[in-house]
């Protein structure tokens, strides 16, 4: 399956690294911009994703995650900013080992979105341990 539909309004996303042009390396050591099969450059940011404060709850913990994005979604998205993902959607994928295609040798997920929205009533000044206003 791929493209899985995800729900993130319990947690909050803040922006660690501005969105940039998706790199790919190459085996000589250089890279390039990563395009999809229409050939137009891919984007990426970086969030940090925590759980909402909940009532009588411990808060949890978050993890910084990186997602993908069809274009450049414009001015404004410095670190500190709290967003919203567009559409977001999850994949998985499995590298198979190249000695033994029968095994795999790496396998995880990726996050990709159709955009981001700034979030209201937050300041960039604020941290991740509160509730949203």
């Amino acid at each position: 399956m791929k493209d899985l539909s995800i729900n993130l309004a319990a947690y909050r996303l803040m922006v660690t690294e501005e969105p940039a042009v998706k790199m790919r390396e190459l085996e000589d050591g250089s890279s390039e911009p990563v395009t999809n099969q229409e050939g137009e450059v891919q984007f990426v940011v970086t969030l940090f994703v925590k759980p909402k404060a909940l009532p009588g709850r411990r808060q949890g913990k978050g993890e910084e995650i990186r997602v993908n994005l069809p274009a450049d979604p414009g001015e404004g998205f410095v670190p500190g900013t709290y967003v919203e993902l567009i559409s977001p959607v999850l994949n998985s994928y499995a590298i198979a080992d190249q000695k033994n295609p029968g095994l795999i040798a790496a396998a995880g997920n990726w996050f990709k979105a159709e955009g981001l929205k700034p979030v209201s009533g937050v300041s960039s000044s604020a941290d991740l341990s509160g509730d949203l206003q």
